[in-house]
């Protein structure tokens, strides 16, 4: 009896430790568009003071842009005047993905905090203009497997780039215009470049000079979205309203373990 208690106990020890933890599931991850022709112009760190002249410069030339906004850096994406900016772009068709909270390098973060970050610019959005971005891009483009799981979590691809416009690194106009002279010199397929709306050389030199480059070799400028023909916005983002502004309408700290 007591050699039939210790084979059954052997087994189910055997049993816990030959079944396979399972792996949390991980985003998806994009850095470049998959359709030809397409250019997906992208901005990150607003909302900020040139986000709606981003806006209508892209609207007067025929494209759409995506925004990658924080909640509280630049400024705070619930102060009246970045709100209407919020507004007005998404109203003018272009599109809104997550950076996060406070650009914090989310690779350094615990899994709660990392949650923290994203989920309180997905509320911010909801309750601007009544959207879930399905978009993440991680502040510095650092990642791992706890974020990508964290954005996994939340129905959230991660989105990189392709070529950077060093606008945050630097570099003069003239070095950013060259930049991208030289690369549709080679005449890509598709480009998915990293500009920041924080920049007023960005916003009234450098786009009008890009998008009319752009136009003259024919490509198409469009949302992220579009080029990597997905959904811009999360299914149940359909069922969400902007909300009256209220007090919790505003920026605080967060923790960053």
């Amino acid at each position: 009896m007591l050699k039939l208690s210790f084979a059954i106990l052997a087994l189910c020890v055997s049993s816990v430790f030959s079944t396979p933890v399972k792996k949390r599931a991980l985003a998806a991850i994009y850095s470049s568009c998959i359709k030809d022709n397409d250019v997906a112009l992208t901005f990150d760190d607003g909302p900020y003071i040139y986000e709606q002249d981003i806006s209508d410069t892209l609207t007067q030339y025929g494209a759409k842009g995506t925004f990658f906004v924080n909640g509280d850096n630049w400024a705070c994406i619930y102060d009246p005047d970045m709100a209407s900016q919020v507004v007005h772009a998404y109203n003018a068709g272009h599109q809104f993905g997550s950076h996060t909270w406070q650009h914090q390098d989310l690779s350094t973060l615990s899994w709660d905090n990392v949650h923290d970050q994203m989920w309180r610019t997905e509320q911010a959005l909801q309750k601007i203009i009544g959207v879930s971005p399905a978009f993440m891009r991680p502040p510095y483009g650092n990642y791992n497997d706890n974020v990508r799981a964290a954005a996994a979590n939340r129905n959230q691809s991660l989105v990189l780039w392709d070529f950077d416009s060093g606008d945050s690194t630097g570099s003069s106009v003239s070095q950013s215009e060259q930049a991208y002279t030289n690369l549709l010199n080679t005449w890509p397929d598709n480009i998915l470049p990293l500009n920041h709306e924080t920049y007023e050389t960005t916003a009234h030199d450098i786009l009008p000079w890009l998008l009319q480059q752009l136009n003259d070799r024919g490509y198409n400028m469009v949302t992220l979205a579009t080029c990597l023909g997905k959904s811009p916005y999360k299914k149940e983002g359909t069922t969400y309203q902007p909300s009256p502004r209220d007090n919790s309408w505003v920026c605080g700290s967060t923790n960053s373990k």
